[in-house]
């Protein structure tokens, strides 16, 4: 995702709250080093992991594949917002990516040499119904079959994100998200890969962040179809929290053996101050984002304190029977942590981080700045990582959690002798597997943790300016190279502690 858009410029960017006042204070001055929000180099190497804890990496569709007209794929969205000059920061598409398409057997061969026995990678919806709906082309569904097939084969977990941004371009003509009608040919999209996938991928996330793509596509315009509507923002948010539940009723459907999970985006939100005010800004920023597509799957119902004022439920074309739709047990929690957010309240002259007739305004949010910083510009807060799993915890009575995304932009390239010296992707890591771990050791029922990402991708509007991957990738020669950071984190792999 273009994590930098996402959070800079949105009120209900990634988010989770409850922490306040004092124990704000004490969170912050119990960092432990000179270096503001660190982790003891004591906890580091208490940190341990279980046995069976499952050590992936994960990617999405339109960031890797490439082939973006091959074997009768359709206009994705995200193909024709790369494809009008001026969109992406430094002029580049997503035509060839990373080549993935091609290079799946390379790209697993890596994983399998650093120990992985997780890979979460995303469909693409017009690579199997180019149009969205309809005739179903058989070579996309080929091309995921032989990817499965592969993970078994080098003994990793095939993790399936069913959509990742990357919406057939056919039925954005016809309204996008806002139409209700793509809830149910959604579900059919998913019904199709669960029924030809369903006998060899167990495990399944409909959307990732979900409150993300609708928001910027069609509340702040900042990504494509780049409306600026909040009511369409409204009513793309209820279809999907439609489609997720419909989506969980026709993969069961579908396969017995499946798991159903999404993948949210989420950042703990500490207040400003300790004013009643500010907390309640925190409160309901994480509201707003956090828990906006997850109360209506796990309770049937918006969080009330997501807006100011009343539930808009008619400007998101809410019905009667809605929340039995959306309501369904997940078997797992999804989750993608990157930085802590900063709440205060807007409505005394703070200027508020989005429309203001947005009715989830009246927050203003900052991003963190005590700690270190990503080449990205993003600050290094660990224990924002524990607090986070904390909250979920408490919250949600221990659901079996998925990490489905950390990492930071680090833009370290090959020295003279071919290696990739990463050392400060080796410490962002190692200091958040640690606060990770602390988080287990305290009752959070984490399996599985995915880096983001297995290669240096396609990041969306920012194109190839930025660069998460653990392994370089030369864009120009689609050569790969594991940087450093890779091949420890194959070591962690190994042994489950992080001082290795």
């Amino acid at each position: 995702m273009d994590r930098r858009r996402f959070l800079k410029e949105s009120l209900i960017a990634g988010s989770g709250a409850l922490l306040a006042g004092k124990k704000t204070a004490a969170l912050a001055s119990s960092a432990p080093q000179q270096v503001a929000g660190a982790v003891s180099l004591e906890a580091i190497a208490a940190a341990g992991f279980p046995k069976d804890f499952l050590w992936g990496m994960a990617t999405s569709a339109y960031q890797v594949e490439g082939a973006w007209n091959v074997d009768g794929k359709g206009e994705s969205i995200w193909d024709r917002e790369a494809h009008t000059p001026g969109r992406i920061r430094d002029g580049s598409n997503g035509d060839v990516a990373c080549d993935q398409y091609h290079r799946y057997k390379e790209d697993i061969a890596i994983m399998k040499r650093l120990n992985m026995k997780s890979y979460r990678f995303s469909t693409s919806w017009p690579r199997i119904l180019p149009e969205g709906t309809g005739n179903v082309y058989q070579k996309g569904l080929d091309y995921y079959s032989r990817l499965v097939d592969a993970l078994l084969d080098a003994g990793i977990r095939p993790f399936c994100t069913i959509y990742h941004w990357d919406l057939p371009q056919a039925l954005e003509d016809r309204g996008g998200w806002p139409n209700r009608d793509l809830a149910s040919y959604y579900a059919d999209f998913a019904a199709i890969l669960a029924k030809n996938l369903g006998d060899r991928v167990t495990v399944w996330a409909p959307f990732n962040m979900p409150v993300s793509f609708t928001y910027h596509g069609y509340g702040d315009g900042g990504d494509p179809p780049h409306k600026k509507d909040i009511d369409q923002f409204l009513k793309a948010a209820h279809t999907v929290n439609l489609a997720q539940g419909l989506a969980f009723r026709a993969i069961k459907a579908a396969s017995s053996k499946a798991t159903v999970g999404s993948a949210y985006g989420m950042e703990p939100v500490y207040p400003k101050t300790n004013s009643e005010a500010d907390r309640a800004a925190a409160t309901r920023l994480h509201a707003a984002h956090n828990l906006y597509c997850m109360e209506p799957i796990f309770r049937g119902a918006y969080p009330a304190k997501a807006f100011v004022g009343e539930i808009p439920y008619e400007a998101m074309g809410f019905k009667p029977g809605d929340e039995k739709i959306m309501k369904v047990p997940l078997d797992w929690l999804g989750v993608h942590y990157y930085l802590r957010l900063i709440a205060a309240d807007g409505s005394n002259g703070a200027k508020p981080d989005v429309m203001s007739h947005n009715p989830l305004a009246q927050i203003h949010v900052e991003l963190g700045h005590e700690g270190p910083k990503t080449d990205g510009g993003w600050e290094i807060w660990p224990h924002g990582f524990y607090d986070l799993m904390m909250q979920l915890t408490h919250d949600y009575n221990q659901p079996i959690i998925e990490i489905t995304e950390t990492g930071g932009v680090f833009m370290d390239a090959p020295g003279t002798d071919g290696r990739v010296a990463d050392l400060r992707r080796i410490e962002f890591y190692r200091q958040h597997l640690a606060e990770l771990a602390r988080a287990m050791s305290d009752g959070a029922r984490v399996r599985a943790y995915h880096a983001w990402s297995l290669l240096d991708n396609f990041e969306w509007g920012s194109g190839y300016t930025q660069r998460y991957g653990l392994t370089y990738v030369d864009h120009a020669t689609q050569k790969r190279t594991i940087k450093d950071s890779g091949y420890w984190y194959g070591r962690v792999a190994v042994a489950n502690r992080l001082d290795v």
